[in-house]
């Protein structure tokens, strides 16, 4: 039979730990065994941990795969049951909303990284494409982010008029379009880029500068810009 938490060594065990020594010191294991509280028969809420985290292929610490698992992927690991499966997705998303800035408004935009930061947290998890518009004043200060398109989208069918709704309201000067790769991969495409040409002249037209098209993937993005006018 398995060793047990309670058998454990004080020291080791992931409370304790973390009591004595604070969060930083814990494993990964360790912190997500005290979400997950107790094991099986077989195994510890550590060990069970550790399987969990041997479903991320990428070889890296990166832990955003387990926010793509859904409940029901969760639940066929033997030891995590519905309770604890919709525990792990509820940290998940407190991990996501911990990192976005809820009061964005009067953020200035001077470099793409300025947005980046703000947006990239947020749809580096997403499985599908979403397409956001983030508007500003003509002290490029975020007055407002408006989500366009999400689910299935394929972001080149995106129609032009709806991005321009809202800025066209809110008689905004300048625009930055966003819009996430599901793979990874931040790397614009050619419809991208040929979408946000045709974006730009259209927003001329209306008397709105596009200021830019980012592209987020896993923790990286392009700004288009940077490609069209290089």
């Amino acid at each position: 039979m398995s060793i047990t938490i309670k058998e454990l060594p004080e020291l080791e065990r992931p409370y304790e730990k973390l009591e004595l020594y604070g969060e930083k010191v814990l494993s990964n294991a360790e912190l997500l065994a005290i979400i997950i509280k107790t094991g099986t028969k077989e195994e510890t809420s550590v060990q069970l941990a550790q399987r969990l985290l041997k479903l991320n292929h990428t070889k890296t610490e990166d832990l955003s795969y387990l926010q793509s698992l859904t409940i029901e992927e969760l639940m066929q690991i033997k030891g995590i049951g519905k309770v604890k499966a919709i525990q792990l997705k509820a940290v998940g998303e407190l991990a996501v909303r911990m990192f976005q800035t809820s009061n964005y408004k009067k953020i200035i935009i001077k470099e793409p990284h300025d947005l980046a930061r703000i947006v990239m947290s947020e749809l580096k998890f997403e499985k599908n494409e979403k397409v956001k518009v983030v508007i500003l004043n003509i002290k490029n200060e975020i007055l407002k982010i408006k989500e366009i398109a999400s689910g299935g989208t394929n972001f080149a069918n995106v129609s032009m008029k709806d991005i321009m709704v809202e800025p066209i309201k809110m008689k905004a000067p300048k625009i930055i379009l966003v819009h996430n790769h599901p793979s990874g991969d931040s790397t614009p495409s050619k419809q991208d880029i040929k979408y946000t040409e045709q974006l730009y002249e259209m927003a001329e037209l209306l008397g709105i500068q596009l200021v830019d098209h980012l592209v987020i993937g896993n923790m990286n993005y392009t700004s288009i810009f940077s490609k069209m006018f290089s």
